[in-house]
């Protein structure tokens, strides 16, 4: 028998439906996780908040299988897991659709300065007089991470007009290579970031990108806070140059009150928001994760398995 620790929550969508020799345990709270996680083959850990996961996932001495819904897996352990030779399947794609659309929707906030209606209501006012806006049919777009989420948001761009452009691993076809988008960073009107944190993403925007930003150009991160020098881009924002930020990521966060972010008007805090759970996402990470138990109980290669030493 080989028993699976999975989260309560999932449990109206997987119960019944896992294949036999897969014995459930399900927990509800941390604490019920921690009690449980000893005698789990497969593992499915998610929590938000990240220590009683890491102790679970520390205790869980049999683990052969961790699953998790969530696409960036920089929280855990990854040398770890390597070294105890466990198969970590994460949420690639799961929320690809509804992080697309909330960057959709961000930008467009940008576009028409929809920020300005919103404190205009706020004061009662009713708004008068012209404000500068845009349509994204007559924009540029830099897209670094073209993986699940990125192709998406690219997608739904094109179907506004938008000229999207692809960072890759090799330039061609209306790409850039990883070596190419530097020297070109100022043609762009957007600059959108989907990326992990790893080794080579981290401070990938600092300074010196944001000074050959476009004027009037925007700077959207739905990926990773440790991709962007959050200092330099500070400093870029109050100079506009770039003009505006969307930050769906900060470091920390919560970003504290206080902190100078909060001050500059011209850069929109997401809190994180861009891939909430919903009921869409749930559902196809638990169809993932039915699918991917077959393939483990038939000892075939799993769906969505991270690369645990590139991290992603």
């Amino acid at each position: 028998m080989t028993v699976a620790v999975l989260p309560e929550r999932f449990r109206p969508l997987l119960e019944g439906r896992l294949p036999p020799g897969i014995e459930p345990r399900w927990w509800a709270t941390p604490d019920e996780l921690e009690a449980l996680a000893p005698e789990a083959r497969i593992g499915w850990f998610d929590l938000f908040e990240k220590p009683p996961a890491l102790r679970a996932l520390e205790s869980a001495t049999g683990l052969e299988w961790l699953n998790s819904a969530f696409a960036g897996v920089d929280w855990l352990p990854l040398d770890e897991l390597r070294k105890r030779r466990v198969t970590l399947t994460n949420g690639s794609g799961v929320n690809a659709a509804t992080v697309a659309e909330f960057t959709i929707m961000g930008m467009l906030a940008i576009a028409r300065d929809y920020s300005a209606i919103v404190r205009a209501q706020d004061r009662g006012e009713w708004l008068t007089g012209q404000r500068e806006i845009r349509e994204l049919g007559e924009d540029r777009a830099l897209v670094l991470g073209y993986g699940a989420i990125g192709r998406r948001i690219g997608s739904l761009l094109e179907a506004f007009g938008t000229e999207v452009v692809p960072v890759r691993s090799r330039s061609g076809e209306g790409a850039l290579g990883p070596d190419e988008w530097r020297s070109r960073i100022g043609t762009f009107d957007w600059i959108i970031l989907t990326l992990p944190a790893t080794g080579e993403t981290r401070g990938m925007i600092g300074a010196p990108e944001l000074a050959a930003m476009k004027p009037g150009s925007a700077l959207v991160n739905v990926g990773r806070a440790e991709c962007v020098d959050q200092g330099a881009l500070f400093e870029a924002l109050s100079r506009r140059r770039p003009a505006a930020a969307l930050l769906d990521l900060t470091d920390p966060e919560p970003l504290p009150p206080g902190h100078p972010l909060w001050s500059i008007q011209n850069v929109h805090i997401t809190m994180h928001q861009a891939g909430m759970p919903n009921p869409a996402t749930r559902r196809r990470a638990a169809e993932r994760f039915l699918e991917n138990c077959g393939r483990f109980t038939r000892g075939e290669p799993l769906e969505a398995a991270v690369d645990l030493r590139r991290g992603y």
